[in-house]
C-alpha cells in the first residue's frame, strides 16, 4: 500500500520526465500544475499515457480534471496505485 507520499513521488518522476526545462521540486500541492509548470495539453495527455504505462492506471477523460493540481493527483490516484 502507497503512501500519499509515494504516490506524489510516482506522479513527479512522471512529470519531471515530461516538462524536461521545469524544476519539479517546488510544485505546491494545492496550486494547478498548468500555473506552475510549462504544460500543454499534450505534455498532459502524455502524463496520462505513462500514468498507464507504467503504472497500468487507466483516467478516463471525464477524469482529467481531477488531476489538475498534485494535491487533487494525489487524492484521485491514491486509491488506484492501491487496488
Amino acid at each position: 500500500m502507497l503512501t500519499n507520499e509515494e504516490v506524489r513521488s510516482k506522479v513527479l518522476d512522471i512529470i519531471a520526465d515530461i516538462a524536461l526545462d521545469d524544476d519539479v521540486t517546488g510544485i505546491k500541492d494545492e496550486v494547478a500544475l498548468r500555473e506552475q509548470l510549462d504544460l500543454d495539453s499534450m505534455d498532459f495527455l502524455d502524463i496520462v499515457m505513462e500514468l498507464k504505462k507504467r503504472h497500468k492506471i487507466e483516467v478516463p477523460q471525464e477524469d482529467y480534471t481531477r488531476l489538475a493540481s498534485m494535491q487533487s493527483c494525489v487524492e484521485y490516484l491514491a486509491p488506484k496505485f492501491n487496488a
